[in-house]
């Protein structure tokens, strides 16, 4: 568990330091894709597990990869181009805020605990008080926007996944195929991606983010899922603002003020409330064919997909 959440943790560090150190946003969010994908390949095929063969599979796999993968990887980078690593861990947080949002409008969550709706309630005051929109020099940017919506983006994916994507059927081979699909979509941002001109902290960075932030990681919390199950899984969601903000404060010498703080906490107590009752408040939707899909699938990171409260990257 704790290697789980200082690598996931770690993931907003490595962006950073590839970025100032000669990588662009496309350019760090192709080679994470792939980095991730040769690493789930390689484990997927010591676990005996083979990519998926239906072309339906595949289909729904390019829109998990773009939402859970693409879009939020370069919504990252995009973003700490602007601001601290340590500020994007925390408004990673919102994922599971996002995901009940969105549960609710399509009938897919119930709030049948009043500490639900409180949580929910809660966690988006502590986004504004994160953003304070009413103070000059406040938050409310465009890279901070991008952040959010890549917290945003895992939320729709995540919701997508659970209807279409089976947790049955070789998960590691899953993940990887929608790591490569990822990176076949990133790779149509290439045109406007930059000269590279990375230099050796920057291909370190990039690696440490492909191979332990993106694919180690999946395959830690798929141990931990089924070694400890889903609830101590979930818990170490709660950590990775926690590693983020420690690692950028301690290494880059970034600075987040108290109200950026409180505003974390905030944000971590609501989703610990949005938890309670939520199990029985889920409601059930038949699965698409006799494979099972329609299940929550603890798909790649980022952060990735194990259940609720997934944090990530």
């Amino acid at each position: 568990m704790a290697a789980l959440a200082l690598f996931w943790g770690s993931g907003f560090l490595w962006i950073k330091l590839a970025l100032t150190h000669g990588l662009t946003p496309a350019q760090i969010t192709i080679a994470r894709c792939a980095l991730g994908a040769a690493v789930l390949l390689v484990l997927a095929r010591r676990a005996a597990q083979r990519l998926p063969r239906s072309w339906t599979t595949w289909r729904r796999l390019v829109v998990a990869a773009f939402f859970c993968n693409a879009v939020p990887f370069a919504l990252f980078a995009l973003g700490e181009q602007h601001l601290d690593s340590g500020l994007a861990g925390v408004l990673n947080a919102t994922t599971p805020l996002w995901s009940l949002l969105i549960g609710i409008t399509f009938g897919a969550e119930r709030i049948t605990h009043p500490a639900r709706l409180t949580g929910l309630l809660l966690g988006f005051a502590g986004t504004v008080l994160i953003f304070a929109p009413w103070r000059h020099g406040g938050l409310l940017t465009w890279p901070a926007l991008a952040l959010l919506a890549a917290a945003a983006s895992y939320a729709v994916a995540f919701a997508y996944m659970a209807r279409h994507l089976t947790t049955q059927d070789a998960p590691l081979a899953m993940s990887a195929a929608q790591l490569l699909t990822a990176t076949g979509l990133s790779t149509l941002a290439l045109p406007a991606a930059g000269p590279l001109h990375p230099d050796a902290t920057a291909l370190l960075a990039v690696t440490a983010l492909g191979v332990l932030g993106t694919g180690v990681t999946f395959y830690l919390n798929y141990r931990l899922i089924a070694d400890e199950g889903p609830t101590a899984a979930a818990t170490v969601g709660y950590l990775l603002p926690v590693v983020s903000v420690t690692l950028g404060a301690t290494l880059l010498d970034e600075h987040i003020g108290p109200r950026v703080l409180t505003g974390m906490t905030v944000v971590l107590v609501a989703v610990a409330l949005t938890r309670i009752g939520g199990q029985r408040a889920t409601v059930r939707r038949p699965v698409d064919d006799r494979r099972g899909r329609g299940t929550r699938d603890p798909a790649p990171t980022a952060p990735a997909p194990a259940p609720a409260p997934r944090l990530e990257v």
